[in-house]
């Protein structure tokens, strides 16, 4: 009885921790690496998943990339050579090949992790169908404005969709292309990515809000209060997206001072937008009654963490975002082991359940805890020797 009432008495005494302290009471390589092994157990199961099943169970999907994404960060951080192994066998499994669309930035979203493959055992022949899809697009350039007008009933036959005309796009495109242009030498590659990267841009993001719509769609939109609408996880694709980016830029470079101006912007709206609770509202101006989603709060997170360890942001003004956000995430993990309060695939801010969660959201999970264990100091992982 002693024992238990010591335990007991220990729960009670961490729930009285500051954030802070209980956020840094779970090891982020630790939690990475037990929602990674979660998520690679169950890889050909969709149950749960998604609403949209079949584009889920496709292995080269976006959905999938943006979970082999957060695992190359946690595999470059992690000694184990089972993440490894399992991005290397992803991409032989799939003959190192996208989808068939040519131009569609979802579908070059997998080629981020063929290309860091590339220098972690597979060798040259994985870049070859991503350079060949690279190769196509700038000898056919897509000539379209990045208007988004979808017709009735058919998304995918959106005439934008051949350029970078929703911000997801960000996350998706612009990093493999300026990674190939790294391995290949060839600069038409980061040119491209950069012009379309500014575009998109110029386009879609709100000056005064200092934040991004999603598409041309949302412009005019507003909620029953007449507040803009700015999806949290469309926001959150960019701020990572940027994150990814800007390190494969050259220091002082003009795109990449630019480029860090912008994430500093973005940053500084994104603190105060923070919700108590550490998440952020699926609708970022609208924290009434929203639920603890967590695919957003996880971008967030790790694009925060990134930014202070990269030396952008002040650490004494952002950490405290940085571990509210990350006891967020700890606490959105299941009894079953799965991330909940992950909104589904959607454009705009949906319901959301603890149940509910995806791919994308474990990449995001991934991609904040291999930050924080970076903030964090620990000097560990293959590509830090």
């Amino acid at each position: 009885m002693t024992t238990r009432a010591a335990i007991y008495g220990l729960m009670a005494a961490l729930t009285l921790l500051p954030v802070r302290v209980a956020a840094q009471a779970v090891d982020p390589r630790i939690a990475a690496e037990r929602l990674a092994d979660w998520q690679l157990a169950r890889l050909h199961q969709t149950d749960g998943m998604s609403r949209n099943v079949e584009e889920t169970a496709d292995a080269r999907s976006w959905m999938r990339a943006a979970f082999w994404i957060g695992l190359t960060a946690l595999a470059d951080r992690d000694p184990q050579p089972r993440f490894r192994d399992a991005l290397l066998a992803m991409g032989k499994s799939n003959g190192w090949a996208s989808d068939a669309r040519p131009y569609h930035a979802d579908a070059q979203a997998i080629l981020q992790p063929y290309l860091w493959a590339v220098k972690n055992g597979a060798g040259p022949a994985a870049r070859g169908p991503a350079r060949a899809k690279f190769d196509y697009i700038l000898a056919h350039p897509p000539r379209t404005t990045l208007a988004f007008y979808s017709p009735p009933g058919s998304y995918d036959a959106t005439e934008c969709l051949t350029r970078w005309c929703w911000c997801d796009a960000l996350f998706m495109a612009p990093a493999g292309w300026i990674e190939m242009s790294r391995q290949t030498g060839d600069r038409r590659y980061a040119a491209f990515a950069l012009k379309e990267f500014w575009a998109t841009t110029d386009f879609l993001y709100d000056p005064k809000e200092r934040l991004f719509y999603r598409d041309s769609r949302f412009f005019e939109r507003r909620d029953a209060q007449g507040r803009k609408l700015f999806w949290a996880r469309g926001n959150g694709w960019v701020i990572a997206g940027m994150a990814r980016t800007i390190p494969l830029l050259p220091k002082n470079s003009p795109d990449r001072i630019r480029m860090e101006g912008l994430f500093r912007e973005m940053a500084a709206r994104l603190v105060p937008l923070q919700k108590p609770d550490g998440t952020w509202p699926p609708s970022l101006l609208a924290p009434e009654n929203s639920p603890p989603e967590s695919s957003g709060t996880g971008f967030f997170t790790y694009g925060l963490a990134w930014g202070i360890e990269a030396g952008l942001l002040d650490r004494a003004g952002y950490e405290p975002a940085v571990r509210k956000g990350w006891a967020a995430l700890v606490r959105a993990i299941q009894p079953d082991g799965r991330l909940g309060w992950v909104q589904q695939v959607s454009d705009q801010p949906d319901r959301v359940a603890a149940s509910d969660t995806q791919f994308y959201g474990v990449g995001a999970f991934l991609l904040a805890a291999s930050a924080i264990d970076a903030l964090d100091g620990n000097k560990r992982g293959p590509a830090l020797r």
